[in-house]
């Protein structure tokens, strides 16, 4: 039996949380894969005011264990699209990685409507989350396995 997670949608008051959470990950689990200024430089994107920007444009969820918020994730549209969309933010606690967080979040984000209504999601995948996608049936897209400038790795799934 698995551990059970809620999965709901973020409310402002929990921008301070999300905001160390995303930070926390991207300095441990991120950095065997990017460079600290890399990873510096996301970083200043996350403060909880930077959060909350984000959350104001996508459908932003938040994945709870007990009390504890332990992951996040987003589905926004892709460039104004109603026929696509992308998923952002995806993040889990280290510690809970490996747990069936993920999985979570990602069903809750294709279950939004932002997915529902479109023919393609893109992801813009770290390099550390690529594997994990891949799992979740996305593809890369135009069969490209390997990081663009912005060290990201597009991925697709088609509906």
């Amino acid at each position: 039996m698995g551990e059970l997670y809620c999965i709901r949608r973020f409310r402002i008051e929990d921008a301070d949380e999300v905001s160390s959470l995303i930070i926390k990950t991207l300095r441990t689990s991120n950095s065997k894969d990017y460079s600290q200024e890399y990873i510096e430089n996301d970083v200043k994107m996350f403060d909880p005011e930077g959060v909350v920007k984000r959350a104001g444009w996508t459908h932003f969820y938040v994945a709870c264990h007990g009390d504890a918020i332990v992951g996040c994730g987003a589905i926004g549209p892709y460039w104004d699209k109603e026929d696509e969309s992308s998923l952002f933010n995806i993040f889990v606690l280290p510690e809970y990685q490996g747990r069936g967080v993920g999985n979570k979040i990602i069903e809750a984000l294709e279950q939004d409507e932002y997915f529902l209504r479109a023919k393609r999601i893109e992801i813009p995948a770290s390099i550390t989350a690529h594997r994990f996608y891949k799992k979740m049936g996305y593809t890369y897209k135009n069969g490209i396995e390997t990081p663009d400038e912005e060290q990201l790795i597009r991925m697709e799934k088609f509906r």
